[in-house]
């Protein structure tokens, strides 16, 4: 331990990627036999995309992975010195025991929601909150939120943490895009600070790649709810516990941009389901990745398509920190340009097929 102590603190990050990845390659194996004797198998349905029974719960691989890397690398770096960084952990763990229960009995929606409320009330306990968002356009490029801040907490934890489930649709898809995402943070925080942010971002990056290679398509084991809500809760904590502790004026908002793709087609989603009168849970080909796969695209390319507008979203969000937001707002708006486009162009086409 106090060899690792004595180490340049970018050998640190280097150690916590890599460890995690290397934790979650060789615990997945076991994760798949474990998800067989429990039961929690992901059997063939209307909107999956596979035709046999398939593994869940691979994201206890992930889990295992951050956490470990976390309690080892963190305290090098001051985390446990921080009641919030325990509060991250503890609500964590928590997420990953409910998603895990889930993916073996099906949870009822209310049950995961109250138990994900939970979650997120330790993290706010524990000295998490939003304080305050940057906004370029308003007066000292600040918005205070007072009061309302830590209910504006609860909301963005539990928001993110069924987004990132919602976006599970594909195989590698939630997992690529959750690195993707850690991976941004990881540079916000390696530019901005604080130094336990960039651990806890690397060690998360490191375990999804990890786990990517038995999850990309053709999938050998699916993360399921334990690895999906975990991932959208840890990162929703991530880029609160980071942004709003920068050296800067970089609050949440970066957070949103980076998380953009998951935000996003979640908000398309639930509108689209209140607008079709039914349940905001209820499953539907209306998401962006099912609509490339129904217009023919591979299962990769959709994956891999997603992946890109991912990665302009961190970018966007990067450039949106570094205060270049002239840039960042170019990038994000040629995306919802684009979206939206096909969005009622696939509207458009299934109105005309219905009125022939």
């Amino acid at each position: 331990m106090e060899f690792l102590r004595n180490l340049n603190i970018n050998i640190i990050y280097i150690i916590a990627f890599s460890l995690a990845f290397g934790i979650t390659v060789l615990v997945t194996p076991f994760s798949k036999k474990l998800a067989i004797k429990v039961g929690a198998i992901d059997h063939p349905k209307a909107l999956g995309v596979h035709d046999k029974p398939m593994p869940l719960a691979g994201g206890s691989a992930i889990v295992t992975g951050f956490i470990f890397t976390s309690l080892l690398i963190a305290p090098l770096v001051g985390g446990f010195i921080s009641m919030e960084f325990f509060g991250l952990i503890i609500g964590s763990i928590i997420i990953t025991i409910v998603g895990f229960l889930d993916d073996i009995y099906q949870l009822s929606p209310k049950l995961r929601i109250f138990f994900q409320i939970l979650a997120a009330l330790i993290v706010v306990f524990s000295g998490t909150s939003i304080e305050i968002l940057s906004w370029p356009w308003a007066n000292g490029g600040v918005i205070q939120v007072g009061s309302i801040g830590n209910v504006l907490t609860v909301l963005w934890i539990v928001g993110l943490t069924n987004a990132v489930n919602f976006l599970d649709g594909l195989d590698g898809l939630a997992t690529g895009v959750a690195s993707i995402a850690s991976l941004s943070f990881m540079i916000i925080s390696f530019i901005f600070g604080p130094p336990v942010i960039v651990v806890l971002a690397a060690a998360l990056a490191g375990s999804c790649l990890g786990f990517l290679p038995h999850n990309f398509n053709p999938a050998k084991i699916f993360m399921g709810d334990t690895g999906s809500t975990f991932l959208g809760f840890t990162l929703a904590v991530i880029s609160i516990q980071g942004l709003t502790k920068s050296y800067t004026v970089v609050t949440v908002i970066v957070g949103a941009i980076v998380l953009g793709l998951p935000i996003f087609d979640t908000s398309f989603a639930i509108i689209r389901r209140l607008v079709n009168k039914q349940s905001i849970y209820k499953g539907d080909r209306g998401h962006l990745h099912h609509r490339l796969v129904d217009k023919g695209i591979s299962h990769k390319r959709a994956v891999l398509t997603m992946y890109g507008v991912s990665g302009c979203f961190g970018i966007a969000g990067i450039l949106f920190a570094l205060k270049d937001f002239f840039l960042a707002s170019l990038i994000i708006g040629i995306i919802m340009f684009v979206w939206l486009g096909d969005i009622l162009y696939t509207n458009y086409q299934n109105k005309k097929i219905k009125s022939d």
